[in-house]
């Protein structure tokens, strides 16, 4: 089992950039396909990025396409999402989580293992 830890967020004005990490421990960390959602106040929680254990894969959202860029480093087991181009609707509780082994997804249901998310809040 792999346990993830998040950090990052903060309060941000409108055009403004952040970089959320997420540090992992436990299962070997390369083999494991990763991803962010985000859950907005009222609203359900929706994918935003996903990679591949080794990196080579990635995809996001359309919302998100152009401003966030996933990545992640094996050798330090974390994985971050640099946002830039923040827009209030960005605002939203953003969760690291781990893929079952061998999915690569971007359904939620698919992910085993979650952070406890970081308060990402954009300001106009």
């Amino acid at each position: 089992q792999v346990q993830l830890v998040e950090s990052g967020g903060g309060l941000v004005q409108a055009g403004g950039s952040l970089r959320l990490s997420c540090a992992a421990s436990g299962r070997t960390f390369s083999s494991v396909n990763m991803g962010w959602f985000r859950q907005a106040p009222g609203k359900e929680r929706v994918f935003v990025a996903r990679i591949s254990g080794s990196g080579g894969s990635t995809y996001h959202a359309d919302s998100v396409k152009g401003r966030f860029t996933i990545s992640r480093d094996n050798a330090k087991n974390t994985v971050y999402l640099q946002m830039n181009s923040l827009k209030p609707e960005d605002t939203a509780v953003y969760y690291c989580a781990a893929a079952r082994p061998f999915v690569y997804s971007t359904i939620s249901r698919d992910y085993d293992t979650w952070g406890q998310g970081t308060q990402v809040t954009v300001s106009s």
